[in-house]
């Protein structure tokens, strides 16, 4: 959507597209076009176009047009007036402010902060301030992704530092802001411009039967092994359905994984790749981030000492994905933040007298360690997952990851690491890579606008029967071991089987989700959250012939014993 002058056109004299770190002095008084991301908004206030001004002596009045953007009016200091004979003369400065004869339009200032994925490594994101009044006032609010065209220009800072109160010649740059355009809902990175020859390759990549093979293949391809791991993350990526009901009721398309193991099996490499690949993504610790810092904060302004909103990490990623490493690391009030943001994906902000929403719609990618630091198989589930159950309901797949103690699967992850290592110098340079990564970014971003699958009737009715088979197996459980599992099956993860489903038919740009698709949800659904929830001790584990025999060899006769007096059911594949 277009706010303002619509000056985004192409041709020879479009305004190019500018980053924030380049902008000097040689750019003032230039149009310029900037993109980012709004992290801060102030209140209206009422700016003055020309100020009617009336001396106190002699009642003269006069019309003092006023500067646009954050530039004030030139007051003369003197009325002008000649006194006659017995007249005092006007003193300097004799004007006060007439303002019922003054016109006033309303302004707000923002705060644009550079994209996250445009900022170079190790490097600050530069920050601008913008002007913008009249019809653009109110229009955005924190964590909208958008690109600017404005005027950029100087002003004197009001609360300048006694130590450059001498330096009449320092000035603040803004931009004075003509023209607003908005990001696509679908993608928060603006209109998408797509080809014909490059729309035309998408449909025949997606007309591939093995089109969900191919993709699950480009995810993290540097890192061995986690099948059904880098196919979760493929369903992150894409996303499901987002829908709004008829009572105004939403409910979310994206999709949260968590990631809960031992260390060294590669979960930060998961988010880094993420955080590459998606259209939109933040990266972030858990251990450095604070609620405040994922959700949004209040802040006072140092020159009009109002307070203003300033979004946070899930706030900034809206419309794309938040990687959250080092989950377990949070304090627990930290994690309460975002349980809102989490399913209702937006961010109510009652703080210093602002009452407001903010929009979150982002998924979340999160890495964690059991409390021991590695997975004990001998402890039951909820020992080992140290986190409430109301966080761990709004994960739509958690997968226990483990680093396994294994002969031919320890010499195979060691020779594709070695592999890794020696052909990292041979293809440095090579562009491949990027662009792969390329091209997979722009097909996310192609499916997520253009396709928005929903469920069949006969793929209802079958996720309807496995949601209550399920349900009761799992009740039948925990009447059995008088203990209620640590995550619960609840609707949220019905919603989790169906947004999985609608992501995988999005991948093949299907605008329905077949039985196969809920299958295959199913099966993920299994293999991630339902084993999670009975890991552990007694937890049946399945075992291909060849992996017990070498258990066996490894062990003697003695399987799974633990110093609780339980074992474990061992079953052949």
């Amino acid at each position: 959507m277009c706010l303002g002058l619509c000056l985004f056109g192409c041709g020879e004299n479009a305004v190019k597209q500018t980053k924030p770190g380049i902008l000097a002095a040689q750019y003032i008084s230039k149009l310029v076009k900037i993109a980012g991301i709004t992290i801060a908004a102030s209140r209206v206030k009422a700016k003055a176009t020309y100020v009617t001004v009336m001396c106190k002596n002699c009642k003269n009045v006069q019309r003092v047009a006023c500067r646009p953007g954050l530039g004030g009016a030139i007051v003369p200091r003197s009325c002008g007036h000649v006194p006659q004979a017995g007249e005092e003369p006007c003193p300097l400065d004799p004007w006060v402010v007439v303002p019922d004869k003054s016109k006033y339009v309303d302004q707000q200032t923002l705060k644009l902060q550079e994209n996250p994925e445009d900022v170079p490594t190790g490097e600050l994101p530069r920050n601008l301030l913008l002007s913008v009044d009249r019809h653009l006032v109110q229009t955005i609010v924190p964590g909208t992704r958008l690109t600017i065209m404005g005027i950029y220009s100087i002003y004197q800072a009001s609360n300048s530092s006694t130590s450059h109160k001498g330096a009449v010649a320092i000035r603040q740059p803004y931009i004075r802001v003509v023209g607003i355009e908005e990001a696509n809902e679908a993608n928060s990175r603006g209109p998408a411009a797509f080809m014909p020859e490059e729309i035309e390759e998408f449909k025949k990549f997606a007309a591939d039967p093995d089109a969900y093979k191919n993709i699950c293949s480009k995810i993290a391809p540097s890192i061995f092994g986690h099948d059904d791991v880098k196919k979760a993350v493929a369903c992150l990526l894409f996303g499901g359905s987002r829908k709004n009901l008829p009572d105004g009721v939403k409910l979310r398309g994206d999709i949260n994984v968590l990631l809960l193991g031992d260390p060294s099996t590669a979960k930060s490499q998961f988010l880094k790749f993420v955080e590459k690949t998606a259209p939109v993504a933040v990266y972030t610790s858990g251990k450095g981030s604070s609620a405040a810092g994922l959700t949004a904060s209040v802040i006072r302004d140092s020159s009009s000492r109002e307070f203003y909103l300033e979004g946070g990490a899930m706030v900034l990623a809206d419309g794309g994905v938040v990687c959250i490493d080092e989950f377990d690391k949070m304090r627990p009030e930290d994690r309460v933040a975002i349980h809102e943001a989490m399913e209702q994906q937006t961010i109510s902000i009652a703080k210093a007298g602002i009452t407001t929403v903010l929009n979150s719609r982002t998924s979340v990618l999160a890495a964690a360690n059991p409390p021991s630091g590695r997975y004990d198989d001998l402890k039951t589930a909820q020992d080992n997952i140290d986190l409430q159950t109301t966080i761990l309901s709004r994960f739509d797949l958690i997968f226990i990851v483990k680093d396994i103690r294994m002969y031919s699967q320890d010499k195979i992850i060691a020779s594709h690491i070695i592999k890794v290592h020696a052909s990292a110098g041979a293809t440095l340079g090579d562009s491949r890579t990027s662009k792969e990564e390329n091209w997979l970014k722009r097909y996310i971003q192609y499916c997520r606008t253009e396709c928005h699958p929903r469920l069949s009737d006969s793929a209802s009715t079958l996720l309807q029967n496995n949601y209550v088979k399920i349900r009761q197996d799992m009740r039948r459980q925990a009447n059995e071991t008088g203990e209620a599992a640590v995550i619960p099956i609840t609707v949220r993860q019905l919603e989790a089987i169906v947004r999985l489903s609608e992501s995988l038919a999005k991948m093949k740009l299907s605008h329905v989700a077949t039985e196969a698709n809920v299958q295959e949800a199913l099966r993920l659904f299994t293999v991630s959250t339902m084993d999670a929830a009975t890991s552990g001790i007694n937890q049946q584990i399945n075992l291909t012939p060849e992996m017990a025999n070498e258990i066996k060899s490894h062990n003697g006769s003695k399987m799974f014993s633990n110093t609780h007096g339980g074992v474990k059911e061992v079953t052949l594949m």
